[in-house]
């Protein structure tokens, strides 16, 4: 397809998608060739890919709120609307999965297809009847659970991994359907989704969502997502638990996560205890819990390097050989590190351990050790 009926599905000028073809990056997938936006760029979203002719449009950022009680109002309030949904935002890695000639591809955040999840989808969800009714679908949804070569975390009732839609759009326009209207043919097509608290007044909103979050917080998941009933508008809130455990994450692998990364989750941190109004009693606990993440984390790993090992992000997946050889491949291809820990046969499926080495931290810590003098 040349370009200008590529700017004509992206809905802007020549101009503007020759200045955009600079920034695109070109893959290939099983021989069929294929460019994304790895980055937001003169207003397309991040993980746009042009594809055989056909466009798949990126998700949208989803913006935060530090304060409820502002954040609401000030986020829905030109949206015409009195009330908002509240529904769970989960602990996973995003997708978005779209038919093309035929065929259902996963595509990840910024636009790669992603062999493992192109695959592996196929046994946990059936999303053929909803292609077959609507075409130009984009389903959007969160892989979740413990056998998870991205991002793993814990949830009942997943003991691998696990596939929940939390939104619905057109692979071309990237409109998005009403929340009502998305959970409902979800519902029909039986495909899973992310759990809805309810529907609440915007003025009454923020002392509903802080108690949600209260409980969310305690059975350590992730936070919320509000969003507008006609879905064009997004605002997430995240629990202390999640930004914690971002922040051990972090700090057990600190020359491989930014500054930017710990410090956001910080800050979420001190005004979510002046939000809530906490006692001085209650303040010095999440102190506490905020400095164990940090430190005992980062002590872990030095200890660790010091005794002659090796850090990095460690996953467990599950599925056949040629799913685990094409998902090792492609990792490979992204340039990572990979070191196989464990690899055996469990109820006809190939079960591997693996650990993607984050050589800054390893580096840096070994030389540290070795006296390496700080320059500051």
């Amino acid at each position: 397809m040349s370009g200008t009926e590529y700017h004509r599905l992206l809905g802007m000028g020549e101009s503007a998608f020759e200045a955009l073809t600079a920034h695109l990056e070109e893959r290939n997938y099983e021989g069929l060739e294929y460019r994304h936006v790895p980055d937001y760029r003169h207003g397309v979203e991040r993980g746009t890919v042009l594809i055989d002719g056909e466009v798949v449009r990126g998700f949208p950022k989803i913006p935060r709120t530090l304060v409820l009680a502002e954040g609401i109002p000030e986020r829905f309030g030109d949206h015409e609307c009195e009330r908002i949904a509240v529904e769970e935002k989960l602990n996973g890695y995003n997708v978005r999965v779209a038919r093309l000639d035929g065929e259902l591809l996963a595509f990840s955040r910024s636009g790669i297809v992603c062999p493992f999840t192109t695959r592996i989808l196929e046994r946990l969800v059936d999303l053929e009847p909803l292609f077959e009714a609507h075409p130009t679908a984009m389903v959007c949804g969160e892989m979740i659970g413990p056998e998870n070569p991205y991002t793993a975390h814990e949830y009942p009732g997943v003991d691998s991994i696990a596939f929940r839609a939390f939104d619905w759009r057109d692979r071309e326009s990237g409109e998005p359907l009403s929340v009502g209207d998305r959970r409902e043919r979800y519902e029909r097509f039986d495909v899973p989704q992310t759990r809805l608290f309810g529907r609440y007044e915007i003025d009454g909103a923020a002392d509903s969502v802080c108690e949600i979050v209260r409980e969310l917080d305690a059975e350590d998941r992730e936070g919320v997502v509000m969003k507008s009933p006609d879905g064009t508008a997004h605002l997430k809130y995240t629990t202390a638990a999640s930004n914690q455990g971002d922040l051990a994450y972090a700090f057990s692998l600190p020359f491989d996560y930014g500054k930017p990364f710990m410090f956001r989750r910080l800050i979420r941190e001190g005004f979510q205890t002046v939000e809530w109004d906490e006692s001085d009693e209650t303040a010095r606990k999440r102190a506490h819990e905020l400095g164990e993440a940090i430190l005992l984390s980062m002590r872990d790993t030095i200890e660790t390097i010091d005794e002659g090992g090796t850090v990095g992000e460690r996953h467990t997946v599950r599925a056949s050989s040629e799913t685990i050889e094409v998902l090792l491949e492609h990792l490979r291809g992204q340039g990572l590190q990979l070191e196989i820990e464990a690899d055996r046969r469990e109820d006809g499926d190939r079960v591997v351990t693996f650990c993607k080495r984050t050589q800054a931290t390893n580096d840096k810590i070994r030389n540290y050790l070795d006296g390496h003098i700080v320059e500051e």
